[in-house]
């Protein structure tokens, strides 16, 4: 099996086999933290040190262990990723710690990254498993965000609302009011809000392929009939 080529691997990780809206996994913390942007953003980012740790990791030990227990290895290699992530959030982004809650430690349990680690790493070079974690890790993280700032934005009224539990003092000065007085819509920040908003982000993605798909085949069946003639 020929490796996949570097353009492939970013393109798989941000669009086409994008773990969150592609793949559908990740779906607990997908649908449970992103009522705001920067909760999304905080789960985004732990989740692609995550990958890339762990892919690293793996992709450096693939010949040493054996196949029968690899995947216990596996576990055992993202589980220790995730308790420095945890400790180091704890440490420094002790607020935004606090509003993840248990979902940082269940990243051991996200199925994106033992499957990375499974079907990707344990199976390719280290600078293509980086490549790889760094592209599924930042395709979810756009997920997380861009559902989080339509929840809140439909929700609140407004973007990246306590942002200075990321960014300290100069987070004060990023909240955007974009709806003045808005009085809320409490769907869009309830767990029905998140089924629905991932709802539309996967048609919006469906939508966008098959326009693609049309383009494309619009361009290539002419030429096609004129190679026959």
């Amino acid at each position: 099996m020929s490796d996949p080529t570097y353009t492939q691997i970013l393109k798989d990780g941000l669009w086409t086999n994008n773990p969150g809206i592609v793949q559908l996994l990740g779906l607990c913390p997908l649908l449970a933290v992103t009522t705001t942007a920067i909760n999304g953003l905080g789960m985004g980012l732990a989740t692609l040190l995550t990958l890339v740790f762990s892919n690293l990791i793996v992709s450096l030990i693939r010949k040493l262990v054996r196949p029968e227990v690899r995947i216990p290895v596996f576990v055992l290699v993202i589980a220790s990723v995730v308790t420095v992530i945890e400790l180091a959030m704890n440490a420094w982004l002790h607020e935004l710690y606090k509003i993840l809650g248990i979902f940082i430690p269940l990243i051991v349990t996200n199925c994106a990254i033992i499957g990375r680690a499974e079907s990707f790493a344990s199976r390719h070079s280290v600078d293509r498993a980086l490549l790889d974690a760094l592209a599924m890790g930042i395709g979810f993280t756009l997920v997380l965000v861009a559902l989080g700032s339509m929840r809140e934005l439909i929700g609140q009224g407004t973007l990246l609302s306590q942002a200075h539990l990321m960014f300290g003092e100069f987070g004060q000065n990023l909240t955007l009011t974009v709806i003045d007085n808005y009085r809320g819509f409490l769907l869009a920040i309830l767990p029905p809000g998140a089924f629905i908003g991932l709802g539309f982000l996967i048609a919006g993605v469906n939508v966008i392929n098959a326009r693609r798909q049309a383009r494309l085949e619009v361009t290539v069946l002419p030429d096609a009939q004129a190679s026959r003639a």
